[in-house]
């Protein structure tokens, strides 16, 4: 109680520590792999862009840092860091802790938009724009499932969550149905089940804009989001604007959702996930917990991206690790936070 008691007294400390702890993990995963180098020379290699390293820098080191390696591991935090903050943003939103981007149905909806533009040959951008469209009009769709049936009903959001995801996850079988089996249904199979496998430096470019405003944008709310988790009537008492701002964050959130599917496939649970993990370190407060949420998000899925493409000669798909990792970790997250309940 006492060591957890410090961790919430000094959020800032706690901040530090896990930016410096995601700095070291990020270095270490560049020289991790088929390929193994040291930390020491990865930090070499980094900073040999600018001083000469005693020991030259080989061109295949060269090229597993930064052609494979590095484009691959900031996808990976652009990703995990979206996908957590999402979730955090979603649960202050609507409070609720049992949302999150795939419960609500965001992911299955950027999930149909993608899969349609795998089968109509669009280019990249058009997957992305496919995706962010699909993605908004699920949460629209849960948003006013919700008001017609109950409103201030937590069970009926999150049973809208899963109609709606259940909605989605029918058309994708459709359209895996009607693609060609020999060379659509086999694209899309591999890019619904999550991984990063393909990732470089232009997808990295691609995405990294609308997951770095929209997370930038996310954070500079995170205080209105504080007001928005006492209720609609407090806040409005308060001075918020609170539809047009509603609104805003779903957009925000569907943006960096869509781009995060647009590039990867679902990587479900992390945004469910990561904000409790995050609540039990720093609290509830979101001018706290939603940076923290972002940094732990980074680090959680860089660790299991880590794994997936180094424990086994074949690649695991991303998104079955996520959700294995994910499952065991949110119940053990959960009975953590019943004892933490019960001896308040």
């Amino acid at each position: 109680m006492s060591e957890h008691g410090a961790l919430r007294r000094s959020p800032g400390m706690t901040i530090g520590v896990l930016l410096v702890i995601l700095a070291f993990a990020a270095i270490a995963s560049l020289g991790i792999g088929r390929y193994d180098i040291s930390f020491g020379r990865v930090v070499e290699i980094l900073v040999g862009r600018l001083n000469s390293p005693h020991v030259p820098i080989t061109p295949t080191e060269a090229n597993v840092v930064f052609t494979i390696r590095m484009p691959r591991i900031l996808l990976t935090l652009l990703a995990g860091s979206g996908l957590a903050l999402s979730g955090a943003t979603m649960q202050g939103l609507f409070r609720n802790p049992l949302v999150g981007p795939q419960v609500m149905g965001v992911s299955s909806g950027a999930a149909f938009g993608g899969v349609l533009a795998i089968l109509f040959d669009l280019t990249r951008y058009g997957l992305l724009g496919s995706s962010f469209v699909f993605g908004l009009s699920a949460l629209v769709l849960v948003y006013v499932l919700n008001g017609v049936v109950a409103r201030r009903n937590v069970l009926a959001l999150v049973l809208a969550g899963v109609i709606v995801s259940g909605f989605f996850a029918a058309l994708v079988s459709l359209v895996q149905y009607l693609a060609d089996t020999e060379d659509k249904l086999p694209a899309m199979v591999f890019w619904l089940l999550g991984s990063f496998a393909t990732a470089n430096w232009e997808k990295l470019f691609l995405v990294a804009a609308p997951m770095l405003i929209g997370s930038l944008v996310l954070l500079g709310l995170r205080w209105r989001i504080n007001l928005l988790s006492l209720g609609d009537e407090d806040a409005r008492a308060l001075g918020v604007e609170v539809e047009p701002l509603r609104w805003a964050i779903l957009i925000l959130v569907s943006c960096i959702v869509a781009a995060q599917v647009a590039v990867s496939g679902i990587v479900g649970w992390v945004g469910l996930v990561v904000p409790h993990m995050a609540r039990m370190l720093v609290g509830p407060d979101h001018r706290v917990m939603m940076p923290a949420s972002l940094i732990i998000g980074a680090l959680y899925l860089l660790a299991i991206d880590t794994v997936a493409r180094t424990a086994t000669s074949s690649e695991i798909p991303l998104g079955i690790l996520t959700a294995l990792i994910g499952t065991s970790v949110f119940a053990f997250v959960l009975r953590q936070t019943q004892r933490g309940t019960r001896g308040l």
